[in-house]
């Protein structure tokens, strides 16, 4: 499972309109814009687990800025104690975890479900989560979970590719029809296990599925022997704000088992937390 990950800021197509949900971006004047900022945010995005680091053209390259602009960004970024250097190359500092740990001790969600995670926790011995979309990605930005449990599973900021998670699938498939069909189009499903739902008409299909249902079970599509349930975050107007969910392995216990089992701890956090968010 993945570790703690910056969480990206949203694209300008997916800004947040309140502190989990993606939505459109709200109205902005020329006179407000300052491409210093997106521009230094981009290059702080062009570093990941495939390019821990980077020479300032390969950074201008990633983000598209010349080598010499990426230069002054990388340098400030530097003096500012967010990215180190040894001259040639650029890597970013434990510092950058700062922006995460800011979004995740001054969020409302995170705080107002974290008492419910517990309670999931406790009534099913298995590790809760609280799942958010963020572009491609499912964000787990909450979580709570047995002692015997709290070394395995993700870790706070981990994002994995939406359609291979149970959180990930409960939340696309309560955007509605349309709005999922729309996130397809405009993603590159990837393959992970030989369960994956890598085609988007399976994954349609199954999107129509678990809206029918209103919980989501994802079996093997991530991590051979690992299955997830989710159910999604609904508020008053059926608004979805991100999923509650369990991952564990799957050992001799069958999918029916597993989900006589947790979920109806999870629908009733999900009952409890719809007049609250």
């Amino acid at each position: 499972m993945q570790g703690f990950f910056l969480t990206r800021p949203p694209s300008q197509e997916q800004l947040p309109v309140n502190d989990a949900t993606p939505g459109p971006s709200p109205a902005l004047e020329k006179r407000d814009w300052i491409a210093g900022l997106d521009k230094g945010l981009a290059v702080i995005e062009a570093f990941d687990d495939q390019h821990p680091r980077l020479t300032a053209s390969q950074a201008g390259t990633r983000c598209g800025l010349t080598r010499t602009a990426a230069r002054r960004y990388l340098l400030t970024l530097a003096h500012l104690g967010y990215v180190g250097s040894d001259g040639k190359l650029f890597w970013l500092t434990p510092r950058i975890l700062r922006l995460g740990h800011a979004y995740l001790e001054s969020a409302r969600l995170p705080r107002l479900v974290q008492p419910f995670l517990q309670r999931i926790a406790g009534g099913t011995q298995e590790v809760a989560y609280l799942g958010v979309l963020d572009g491609d990605d499912t964000v787990y930005i909450a979580r709570s979970g047995a002692h015997r449990h709290m070394n395995t599973g993700y870790m706070l900021g981990s994002r994995v590719q939406a359609q291979v998670t149970a959180a990930g699938m409960a939340i696309l498939a309560a955007l509605g029809e349309t709005a999922a069909n729309a996130w397809l189009s405009q993603h590159t499903l990837r393959t992970y296990t030989p369960y994956t739902l890598s085609r988007p008409e399976d994954l349609q299909t199954e999107l129509a599925r678990v809206r029918r249902q209103g919980w989501a079970l994802s079996e093997q599509q991530m991590e051979l022997n690992y299955r997830g349930i989710a159910v999604p975050l609904l508020d008053r107007n059926n608004v979805v704000h991100g999923a509650v969910s369990i991952t564990m392995p799957i050992n001799q216990e069958s999918s029916e088992d597993a989900t006589k089992r947790v979920l109806p701890v999870l629908q009733e956090a999900a009952r409890g937390l719809r007049p609250l968010i």
